[in-house]
Parts: C-alpha cells; structure tokens; sequence
C-alpha cells in the first residue's frame, strides 16, 4: 500500500513501514524504515524531523544536513557525507542541491531496458527530484507489495538541459537509519570459500563492501545484513540489502558521531563516469531492501521468497529442476563417444533426466589452452558430433545440456585470429591472463552479435534442454578501441549491460532451454544473474563438509532452489578430503540436485545408493523449491550442521544435518526443531515417533549418534492427532 499527497508518503508493506515527508524547505526527507506504523504517525515523526532539518530562513546555511535523514545524498553544499550521486557540468562545477519536484504511483512495477528487474509489485511510488544548480533531475524509485517485506528501490537520473553533463558516481538507493550502533554482516570469501558470513561491528567513518572485477565476484557477494545489536538468527531487528546487479559494485556504512548510520550503493564508482547528453537518462540498478524483526532467518526468508515470486522467471521458480549428471570431474577434456556412453547408460538407470556436457566439445578444445570462442562441433573428439550424444541420451530418456563460455576467447582460436579486437587489450600491453583465456569487449555490440549468433546456432541446430553459462576469469586493462577516451569510465558498466544483452536474447529465443549460470563456481552468484538463470552453480567445490559452509551462507539472501548443488566422487577433487556418499547426497539435497563424478566407475552398491539417494531427493524436492528454511546448528561455529525446510501450511518438514568432528563424552544433545505449527501433530518417519509441533520445537529430538562426517536426515509430516 502506498498513501502519498505531495508532502508526506508512506509505503506498507507486509510487516513494514516507510516514512518520507518533504521538509519546508523542500528536501526529501526519510522519517522511519522499520516496523508497521499508521499515516496517523507520522505528524509525530515529521515534528522529530524539525530537529535535524535546515529552517525555511537559512537554506543557504545548511552545512548541518548531514544530520538530515535523507533519500538521496548531493554534493558540496553542506551534507558531508559520501554522497549518493556527483554530476559535473560542462565548467567542472559539481555541487548539487536536490530538492523535491513531483510525484506519481504507478500500478506495478517499472521494467527496466537492458537491466534486471523485479517482474512485479503492486505499486509504485516515483519521486522527483530537481537540481537546484542544473538541469538535473532525479526519479526515484520504491515498489513495493502488500504480502512481501521487501522495498524495491532504484533512481533514473535526468538531463533535461541542453547541455552535456557527466555522471561521476550514480549509487541506486540511500537509506539512514537512527542511533548508530548497528552490525554489518556481509558475505565474503573466495573461489571454493564463497559467501562466508562475516560479521562486524560498523564502527565511525565509512565501511564498504565492493568489487572491481566486472563481476559480483567470488570474494564479495553484493549483499549485506544492517543488524541491530540484539539481532541473532531468531530474533531481532535487521535489514537485507542486496544489489540486483551482477557487475563491479559498491554498498558502504556511514556513521559520524551524532548521525543517523547511512547505507547506500550501487555500480561501484571507481574510475566510473557515464556521459549523459541532452535529453538522456541513465537508469541505476535496482535494490532489494527487507526488514525483519524476526531475525536473520526472517530476512532471509522475506528474500528467498520474493526472488522466486518476482525476480526469477515465473515458469521456472517453482517447477522441478533437472536432476543433472554433469561430466567434467568425471572425464575434464579427455573423453570420447564411449567415455560419455558410459556415464549416460548408468544415468538412466539410476533416476537421473539429464545429462550436461561441459567444456571441450568444441574447436580444438583439449585443454585450457585453445578453441574458446569457437563454437563449433569438435567432431574428431565427438564422432556423429553432438547429435550422437543426444541420441544416446534420447534412447535412454534423458535430456540432453550443453556448457558455454560466451564471454572469453582464447588467443588460439579461430575467432582470436580473425578478430584480435574483439578482445579486451591495449594495443602495446601485454595483457593480464588468467585460465589462458581473455575477456571479449561485450561493451561492443557486434561482439555480442557474434556470440548471440554463434550460440544460437548450436541450440536451433540441436535438440538441447540445458545451458551451463560459465564466465572463468575477471576483467583487466578495462579499455576498448572503440570507446572515445573520455568515456571510458562506462566501460565495466557497458560490459555488463552486454552480458545482459546476451542473457536477455537467448533466453526470450529459447524459453524451453534451462539456463544455468555460473562463473568457475559462484562468482556471479546474485540476484541479477537470477533474473536470466533459475539456478546458478554454487561452488566449484563440491567437498561433502565445505558445502555445508558454502551453502549455509548463500541461504542468507537467496533461496534453497537457486544453489545448484552436486555430488562428486572422493577424495574429492579440490580438498583430497573422503566423506560418505549419503552425506555428499544430503548435503547436496539442499538445493537444485545433481551429479558430477563417473557413474559408470561406481561400485553396484555405490550405484545403487545412488538410485536410493535420487529417488529421495524426487519425494521433497517440491518442499525445498517451495518451502521456508531455517538455519538451525551452524557449521561455522558447531560441531554439527543441520537446516530444516518447512512446507507453507507447515504439514510437512525435511530436516538435513551432519555431524562434523566427534568430542568424547559428547551425547544426549537435543536440537530444537523451528518453523512448525505448535498445534499439529508430526510423525518423524525415520525415528517413528510422533509429536506436537510445540514439543518438536521446545522440547526438541536428540541428534543422532553418528561418526566424522556422517549425514541423516529427518522427514516430518503432519497426521491425525487422535
């Protein structure tokens, strides 16, 4: 619900308030993000604002707006705080005083061109403001939707002068929140550590979470979890932010002594800069914005289930994934017709519906060397090319996925020789390599015409089901001949927006076609990337105990269907470490299913435990696309790890945990169960016991007794109390 007259606004939504209200002088100024209010509050709200506003008679004295909780920071005119936006006219002046103009509600939500957006709200709230020194004006932007927590918000900047102007830095949101004393919780790691939740106190001065790498990147997601003090995984008050974009990003924290803590971000503003001429706009990316009061696990369960209602395509959110064979730990580059007839036969029969060939079925492709941007059949490699392989697949009721690269090239390969400038360098530099691949210019439109058309050739030529999108390396030199030198600062902005371009027209030309995304595991794990790929490939590492980790962090903002989630053989390939396969299975349970080993080298009853584990994975899938989850022992500080995910009329649970390291004497403990009606009664199948929900979750079940690294799990439903 939106109620908004042109001096004060107020957005409602399931369980929240946003307050606003323009100041006699004209600014927009926040007055309350947080638990649900009424219309009728806000005259008190507005007459704390009077504190910390500048008075009607001294506008040009407003060196105390940093004080000011406002919507959208300016520059150089008395708010000293990291401004949200910098625009520089034609003189180099850049101060701005932005003040309100205009609004308007809309039904829905905006689309926005060339970005990812949420696909529906129920309304939306716009705002203008006007530079008071140019002719610059911003729109922003909130959506919002009576049954989610989540606030959508974003900002398009206008130029409605004559004259050119540059965009020096265009952050999508700024929100302040009062008293200060607050955590920041964000998600960072590296390749195969991706997402570890790391939390801090958010000290003075300015803290910032950020990538430089052209992607979202693997060693900081573009989230991050605003806690108040009390705020634990159950309780508390806390707010997500998260970026819907996948490019080089920013989000920092601002606090000062006597100031409200200012969170805002955006397309990171290093060496940023967008030319806007007369008449143009450029449009920032959205923001997912959640409170909840019910700790981080209601954040991250207002999040999950707004991505898959409005941000994922609606006809994959909810529906069954595939359940994957994947051949790349299986054979890496070294295989043939009879290495992947192999593995398909034994797929069959084991439950799977579809076999994904990774990279080297291409060019010259028999290692990292040479063939990327090739995408042409190796038909020495396949023989009858790819049609034998799905044929095979066919015979044996599979489907039938296909991996690409789109975005790299190497220099031995064809499209190198014939185009060197498709690919990022600086002519006289030697350019920064990393897998023995470069990065294609995707800020030129005719490379993005020529991968959209040497991709789409492959999947009308053949009968695919399945795409794995991978992206294996950052960019470096950041410089394309074709870009003027004064408009270079677009250049990791312009990058993205072709990755989008590319997204966008293969997906609305194949909409049969299954997209999954990855970047050499999860280094473009967001919700922009969300938008065109239902799923995305969490990790490279796929070890039965790091899962654990890696997935519960990703679980704080993105939901359990989107983490694409293997088992793979042991030793495992990336940490030499041996687990059980039943542990590997209900790990990987926790998420989009799926194999990447040699199903054809197991043992009978290795083969047969994968049947076992397959068919259970097909009974609760529908409740880990569709259900809550709740965190409940964690593997970061506990010897043990278990998550729960609860139906939505919670008539059904599924309980998955593993044991870590055993400690003498360490027995008789109870784990509490969350997420259940205290009034139904459950029956625990695999301990055939029968309970009240409210006993289940006070009282408790005692963990299981159990070695090193050994799994179980526990399906919970509903039966008659009598």
């Amino acid at each position: 619900m939106i109620y908004a007259d042109g001096s004060v606004f107020l957005l409602q939504g399931k369980n929240y308030s946003y307050a606003m209200r323009v100041t006699k002088t004209g600014f927009l100024q926040q007055l309350h993000y947080g638990g649900k209010i009424t219309k009728d509050d806000i005259a008190y709200l507005a007459t704390i604002g009077d504190t910390m506003a500048p008075r009607e008679d001294d506008i040009n004295m407003d060196c105390a707006l940093d004080g000011m909780m406002s919507e959208y920071g300016f520059y150089a005119r008395g708010d000293f705080r990291d401004p949200t936006a910098i625009f520089a006219r034609r003189d180099g002046a850049v101060m701005t005083r932005l003040r309100y103009k205009s609004y308007r509600v809309t039904t829905g939500t905006p689309g926005l061109k060339g970005l990812p957006h949420v696909r529906k709200a129920d309304k939306t709230l716009c705002v203008t403001l006007k530079d008071d020194f140019s002719d610059i004006e911003v729109e922003l932007m909130y959506s919002v939707s009576d049954d989610s927590d989540v606030l959508v918000r974003g900002a398009v900047i206008k130029n409605v002068g004559k004259t050119a102007i540059e965009i020096k830095k265009a952050f999508s949101f700024r929100i302040d929140l009062p008293n200060g004393e607050y955590s920041m919780m964000r998600l960072g790691g590296t390749w195969g550590r991706e997402r570890c939740p790391e939390v801090a106190p958010i000290s003075h001065g300015i803290t910032r979470i950020q990538s430089l790498r052209g992607a979202s990147s693997h060693q900081t997601n573009p989230f991050a979890a605003i806690m108040r003090k009390d705020c634990t995984e159950e309780c508390g008050e806390c707010y997500g932010v998260q970026l819907m974009y996948s490019g080089s990003f920013a989000i920092t924290a601002e606090w000062a002594q006597n100031s409200p803590l200012t969170i805002q971000g955006g397309i990171n503003d290093v060496d940023f800069s967008w030319k806007l001429g007369a008449g143009e706009t450029f449009t920032t990316p959205q923001t997912l914005l959640t409170y909840s009061d019910c700790g981080l696990g209601g954040m991250s369960r207002s999040i999950s289930r707004f991505i898959l209602d409005s941000v994922v395509d609606p006809k994959y959110a909810y529906a069954d994934r595939p359940i994957v064979i994947n051949n790349w730990e299986a054979t890496y580059f070294d295989f043939d017709n009879d290495k992947l007839f192999a593995i398909i036969d034994t797929a069959a029969r084991l439950g799977i519906d579809t076999f994904v060939l990774d990279d080297g079925w291409f060019g010259k492709r028999n290692n990292d060397f040479a063939g990327l941007g090739d995408w042409t059949v190796n038909a020495d490699k396949l023989k009858g090319g790819l049609d034998a392989v799905i044929d095979r697949c066919k015979k044996n009721g599979l489907k039938f996925g296909l991996w690409f690269e789109p975005e790299m090239v190497n220099e031995d390969s064809e499209l190198y020789r014939t185009h060197p400038d498709y690919a990022i360098e600086k002519v006289g530099v030697t350019p920064v390599r990393a897998r023995q691949q470069l990065v294609l210019d995707f800020t030129r439109k005719d490379v993005v015409d020529h991968i959209y058309h040497a991709v789409s050739k492959i999947l009308k030529a053949h009968d695919i089901s399945y795409v794995k999108w991978d992206m294996n390396r950052n960019i470096t030199e950041c410089f394309s001949d074709k870009l003027p030198a004064e408009r270079h600062g677009e250049f990791m902005h312009r990058y993205i927006l072709g990755v989008y371009d590319l997204a966008e027209r293969l997906t609305k030309e194949f909409p049969n076609v299954f997209f999954e995304g990855c970047a050499g595991g999860g280094g473009r794990f967001d919700a922009g990337a969300l938008y065109y790929f239902p799923q995305i490939w969490t990790s490279d590492v796929t070890d039965g105990y790091e899962r654990t980790k890696i997935q519960w962090g990703t679980s704080m903002c993105y939901p359990l269907s989107a983490m694409s989630c293997h088992v793979s053989v042991c030793p495992n390939h990336q940490t030499r470490r041996t687990t059980p396969l039943v542990t590997r299975g209900i790990v990987a349970s926790l998420g989009a299913y799926g194999y990447e080993l040699d199903l054809s080298k197991l043992t009978e009853e290795e083969k047969e435990t994968v049947k076992e584990l397959t068919a259970t994975y097909k009974k609760i899938r529908r409740i880990i696309s569709e259900g809550d989850m709740y965190r409940i022992l964690d593997p970061y500080t506990r010897d043990y790890f278990c998550e729960m995910v609860v139906s939505r009329d919670k008539s059904e649970a599924y309980v998955a945990g593993e044991r870590v390291l055993c400690i003498p004497c360490d027995y008789n403990r109870y784990v509490h169960l969350r997420g259940l009606d205290e009034n139904k009664t459950y029956r625990v199948e695999e301990l055939d016991i029968t309970a009240s929900g409210a006993a289940l979750m006070k009282a408790g079940l005692l963990l299981p007794k159990i070695p090193d690294f050994h799994a179980w799990t526990w399906h919970l439903k509903e039966c008659d109390n009598k």
